[in-house]
């Protein structure tokens, strides 16, 4: 009964970051899985069915901007860990943790392992899931401001992101906290 959880997003400059919770049968093996950034994004999302199907309990958590900006990216990445660990039925005995942060959620014993989900199926998993569920999130925003091109960037700092901060200006979807632009560096004559 260990649950592995993991996050997806915390680099971004818009949108949410994500995390999930899995319970995995002891047995559970599937040779495609492995870390979410090892894989395809057609691979991500054809294991998410088989995650979901297979896990005894899965949970799934967005924490987004306008709080990010109030707690800040650290403690909004474990919020989005806690809120997924706690949708898990049973409860976990013990939490495995991808990275080497991450605050007591409730009693429960945990352990930080940094590339954990290389290591261990239920992390794996996790990773899968928060990559997948941000990714779709991502693909409806990108409906609403195509200019961002969050399809294609899913809201990370790329050069045609900050492009169109620079000509359109931030969405509401932006993190305010986070440095949209880099600063112009100005020649002293």
């Amino acid at each position: 009964m260990e649950a592995g959880t993991d996050e997806a997003g915390r680099g971004c400059l818009a949108g949410p970051v994500t995390a999930a919770a899995v319970l995995l049968p002891e047995d559970f093996n599937h040779p495609l899985l492995n870390d979410s950034k090892q894989l395809t994004e057609k691979q991500r999302m054809e294991l998410k069915p088989i995650i979901e199907e297979a896990a005894i309990s899965f949970g799934v958590s967005h924490v987004h901007p306008a709080e990010i900006d109030k707690i800040n990216i650290l403690n909004a990445s474990i919020l989005a860990m806690h809120r997924a660990l706690e949708q898990l039925q049973p409860q976990p005995v013990f939490v495995l943790v991808d990275g080497n942060r991450f605050q007591p959620y409730k009693e429960l014993p945990y352990e930080c392992m940094i590339k954990g989900d290389a290591r261990f199926m239920s992390i794996a998993a996790a990773s899968v899931l928060a990559k997948t569920y941000r990714d779709l999130y991502m693909q409806k925003m990108d409906a609403e401001f195509p200019i961002y091109l969050w399809k294609k960037n899913k809201g990370y700092p790329t050069v045609e992101h900050r492009e169109a901060i620079r000509s359109a200006g931030p969405s509401p979807y932006h993190r305010k906290s986070f440095k949209l632009l880099p600063q112009q560096l100005k020649l002293e004559f």
